[in-house]
């Protein structure tokens, strides 16, 4: 059974527009905003990342934005970060051939290579502890998404 602490909270909100397969996404209280569309395949125009891209890129990012806030609790230092990432997903099933099944990524490979001083021990608890207080690892997980991750020294 997981616990799940209580305290401080970020709140995120939303509004969204859109248009056939292309859409705009406003991020209520910022000057952000994210295009989205899809591959012309899909009925898009290609003029954006698609939905799909933004969820592996959230991994990513997220998983570095974590990996410095553990870092910075260890007393280490990052210099800098690089993700690669690999994924597929059974496209079929998203459009309805066949028309039972999940259309999960399956699986997903990440290389994570860390430019830093920390010893061995200290990068495998860096990445134990990136992998549990992500929120989108958690995401992914929770999902039953399998992520593979190795995490190397730059």
């Amino acid at each position: 059974m997981t616990s799940n602490a209580r305290g401080p909270k970020s709140a995120y909100a939303l509004h969204t527009e859109g248009v056939g397969m292309a859409q705009t996404i406003q991020v209520r209280g910022t000057p952000h905003v994210i295009q989205v569309d899809a591959v012309v395949a899909f009925g898009g125009q290609d003029a954006a990342p698609g939905p799909l891209a933004y969820a592996l890129a959230s991994l990513t990012s997220c998983s570095q934005a974590t990996a410095q806030i553990v870092a910075k609790g260890m007393g280490i230092a990052i210099e800098r970060m690089s993700f690669d990432l690999e994924a597929e997903i059974d496209m079929s099933v998203l459009v309805g051939v066949p028309a039972k099944g999940l259309p999960d990524f399956q699986p997903v490979s990440m290389n994570v290579t860390v430019a830093t001083t920390a010893s061995d021990a200290e990068l495998e608890k860096l990445q134990a502890e990136t992998e549990r207080r992500c929120p989108m690892s958690q995401v992914f997980a929770r999902a039953g998404v399998p992520v593979k991750a190795r995490w190397s020294r730059a």
